[in-house]
């Protein structure tokens, strides 16, 4: 019963996320804010509200570390899928055909990464309230962060008009409705996959951490790679490396969010100082992506790209790892 449990929400995710993908294309001509603006917060916010929504189910049941390996972990698989999608798509190299402007979004993610692992190590437990003042500083820095990301995005002098969409493009109206059912598709289901990644835990006998980090997170990120497939089919290239990059960011947002719902202490102090392995490989794994980003150097073995294979052979080696260190069992 508990693998058609996460079979059906699996599937309503995969549905969803290429609805918010469809519905956030037409956000952006409509908006005229471009790919690169709504990738990296729409569509990355709302396909990153799994994660959220899966962590405050976790604390309800009763299992933080599995709240934990759900946001650490989402940032390692979405690196992962980044170099997935652009093994699928090897004719285009993704990384050096989109804006410099995401390198700023990777390490906008480093930044805030940094400072949730500095906060997981310290024992300085400072609240407002019941909520860490370290939750604070994260989600302040998001938002000073997107700021800048947004104003990049801008640039030096007056932009290039955008090109009139055809007569029978899907009004923004259409577009924010559909985004907005989309999204809901997903809160809805994610209760289903808490209950399931957790009973799959018991079952397998591998602990709430590691199944967080390996299984749930994988599962509340499909959104994220099929959301980036559609996009990139529909050559919206900064909207797809946006997504998965923006995803990243909006999920430490999200980590400080949580700690409004964990009212057993302040939620960062509260992680097993194991998972700060699991946030250097996904501080690793951004900053591999920083790289290719910014190097736009020819680097292919026959027709992959290779910090792509560097990419999914860290990540795969990172879970081993994370596996033979009983992480949050």
């Amino acid at each position: 019963m508990v693998w058609i449990q996460f079979l059906f929400s699996s599937a309503v995710v995969v549905y969803a996320a290429i609805k918010l993908a469809e519905y956030g294309d037409i956000i952006a001509v409509r908006t005229k804010l471009g790919g690169l603006f709504v990738g990296t917060i729409f569509l990355a916010g709302a396909t990153s509200l799994p994660e959220l929504i899966a962590s405050i189910s976790a604390f309800q049941s009763g299992y933080p570390n599995l709240a934990a390996g759900n946001f650490f972990g989402s940032n390692m698989v979405n690196m992962m899928l980044l170099a997935l999608v652009d093994l699928i798509n090897y004719q285009v190299p993704l990384l050096r055909r989109i804006a410099v402007s995401h390198a700023l979004t990777a390490a906008l993610t480093t930044i805030l990464m940094l400072v949730a692992i500095i906060s997981i190590l310290d024992e300085v437990d400072i609240k407002i309230g019941w909520v860490g003042l370290d939750s604070l500083v994260i989600i302040g820095l998001y938002f000073g962060g997107i700021w800048l990301i947004q104003r990049e995005n801008k640039g030096p002098g007056e932009p290039a008009p955008a090109p009139e969409p055809a007569s029978d493009f899907p009004s923004l109206r259409v577009g924010l409705i559909g985004f907005s059912i989309a999204a809901a598709a997903l809160i809805a289901v994610v209760p289903i996959l808490v209950n399931a990644s957790t009973e799959i835990a018991v079952i397998t006998g591998l602990g709430t951490g590691f199944v967080g980090t390996a299984l749930l997170s994988l599962v509340t990120s499909l959104p994220e790679l099929l959301a980036a497939l559609a996009a990139v089919r529909m050559n919206a290239f900064d909207m797809a490396v946006g997504n998965l990059l923006g995803s990243s960011v909006f999920n430490m947002l999200g980590l400080g969010i949580a700690d409004f719902f964990y009212l057993d202490g302040r939620f960062l102090g509260a992680i097993d100082e194991n998972f700060v392995l699991v946030g250097l490989l996904g501080l690793l794994l951004t900053n591999m992506a920083l790289v290719g980003n910014l190097a736009r150097v020819e680097r292919k073995f026959l027709f992959i790209e290779l910090d792509t294979i560097a990419t999914i052979v860290v990540y795969l080696l990172g879970l081993y790892l994370l596996y033979i260190r009983g992480i949050g069992a």
